[in-house]
């Protein structure tokens, strides 16, 4: 015979546990859940939780101490601006060789051409400097800081259109959701200043192109105070961060301590850590209230800056600004800070299109690599420029001179670092006379990962997050560090 109390609990009368059986199995259920859920998120939640970085200290040496991304939106033609290719003039008009090609997918706006015809660069190309980096004419500033670039002509990736390349190219994946390299960076590092975000994004003003979506500087499943902050060019530079009318410092204050009791109630009963995160980006936020205007507030910088940075430099927005501000973002402890500009894919009018863009981003970012220089900063900041992929060696669709433009080219591509610890006037990799395949030094998308983080002093493979059962990190599941560009 069962006892009374057991009877009880089965029927669902338990006067004895002082529940009923639903509520019984209900808190159980719970407990086990949050066992279960522990489990899963293993010591990593408690980590991710805390203001603490991963690292308690980096795995090397850092050479840089922040990060600075020129991101060209839309793949800028590395053949008419970095990769000087002679034999594409000498064999313009040419069919593309098969030999050359290797059954290697085009794209569905290239693919189902009947001619693929080899079109030269119509710019002039020279060498620059000691380094004797080959640069177009379209680049005359960048070239004045040739023997202070390290030249990467080798990179590669998996993607052949916009949207994944440039998702791979900020996550490490071409799906979306995984958590961008600066949220990498804040998580394993932590920040520099407790008054300004540790990953800032800026974007140019009023531009067309393929569409920037906000998770390409998202956090994924890292928590959400790892995400990038956008600072737009605006008398409010971050959404929603100044008091309402009528509301005053105190009274945002008195807000925030309330706030905060009843935020930490609500984790003692259930601890999640979304909840602390909650709690650190409201108190961040109130300290950005007196420091995004004093670090986004651009005059008190001289003249001669806004000279060396262009005549756009003086309009909030522009590229020319954003690189400015991103100098004053890294005097401030900023990490990690990303521009976006858009506008680099041209499947038409090439020269027009490419002339344009080079026009607004040439001399900014030459002078932002010149400004950190001189400031001391250079040796200790990462300066990279480029886009998701190249461009083809070949016209899509006819060949007309005026308007021809290139398509899609993910199997090689050119981009350039400057300080933070790489080689300065040093060409790495090398494609062949077509332009079409890399020959020397590949570097796979993870492989650039994978030596960002080591300038960082972290070591890829150790920089991981427990997700769904399985650890997750930047280069996912291979990398390796382009040692020949280490300075």
């Amino acid at each position: 015979m069962m006892s009374k109390d057991y009877e009880d609990l089965c029927t669902g009368h338990s006067d004895a546990f002082g529940v009923s059986r639903r509520e019984f199995l209900n808190r159980v259920g719970l407990g086990l859940g949050g066992i279960a859920l522990s489990q899963l998120l293993g010591s990593n939640s408690l980590q991710a939780s805390s203001d603490t970085p991963f690292l308690s200290a980096p795995h090397f040496v850092p050479k840089a101490k922040r990060v600075i991304f020129l991101f060209q939106s839309g793949g800028p033609s590395q053949l008419d601006l970095f990769d000087y290719k002679p034999l594409l003039n000498e064999r313009h008009g040419e069919q593309l060789p098969e030999s050359v090609r290797q059954g290697q997918r085009l794209t569905g706006m290239s693919g189902n051409q009947s001619s693929i015809p080899l079109v030269g660069s119509p710019y002039t190309f020279k060498q620059h400097g000691e380094s004797g980096h080959w640069m177009s004419n379209l680049m005359p500033y960048t070239a004045q800081i040739s023997d202070e670039i390290c030249m990467v002509k080798s990179l590669y990736t998996d993607a052949i259109n916009h949207g994944p390349a440039t998702v791979f190219m900020q996550s490490g994946s071409q799906l979306d959701g995984r958590p961008s390299i600066g949220s990498w960076v804040d998580y394993g590092l932590g920040r520099d200043n407790e008054n300004l975000p540790s990953f800032v994004v800026l974007t140019t003003k009023n531009k067309k192109g393929q569409p920037l979506k906000t998770g390409l500087w998202g956090s994924g499943f890292l928590p959400t105070k790892h995400q990038g902050i956008r600072f737009r060019a605006s008398a409010d530079p971050v959404l929603y961060l100044n008091n309402p009318a009528g509301v005053d410092e105190k009274s945002r204050r008195m807000m925030l301590h309330r706030l905060r009791e009843l935020h930490e109630h609500q984790f003692k009963g259930t601890p999640d850590e979304s909840i602390q995160a909650r709690i650190s980006q409201y108190e961040m936020a109130f300290r950005m209230q007196a420091s995004v205007p004093e670090a986004t507030n651009m005059r008190d910088e001289p003249d001669f800056v806004f000279d060396e940075y262009g005549p756009d430099s003086r309009e909030p927005g522009t590229f020319a600004a954003n690189c400015i501000q991103a100098r004053r973002l890294a005097e401030r402890g900023v990490k990690f800070i990303q521009l976006y500009h858009k506008g680099w894919d041209q499947h038409n009018n090439l020269m027009e299109r490419l002339e344009q863009q080079c026009l607004e981003t040439d001399q900014a970012s030459a002078a932002l690599v010149k400004d950190l220089k001189r400031r001391g900063m250079l040796e200790d900041t990462l300066v990279i420029w480029g886009g998701e992929f190249g461009r083809t060696n070949y016209s899509q669709g006819k060949l007309i001179p005026e308007t021809f433009g290139r398509d899609h080219h993910p199997r090689c591509f050119s981009f350039w670092m400057a300080g933070g610890g790489v080689k300065a006037g040093h060409t790495y990799g090398e494609t062949c006379p077509f332009g079409y395949n890399v020959v020397k030094d590949p570097m796979h998308i993870h492989d650039f990962h994978a030596t960002l983080l080591y300038l960082l002093g972290i070591d890829h493979e150790q920089l991981t997050y427990k997700f769904q059962g399985r650890r997750f990190r930047l280069t996912d599941v291979h990398g390796q560090v382009a040692k020949d560009i280490l300075a």
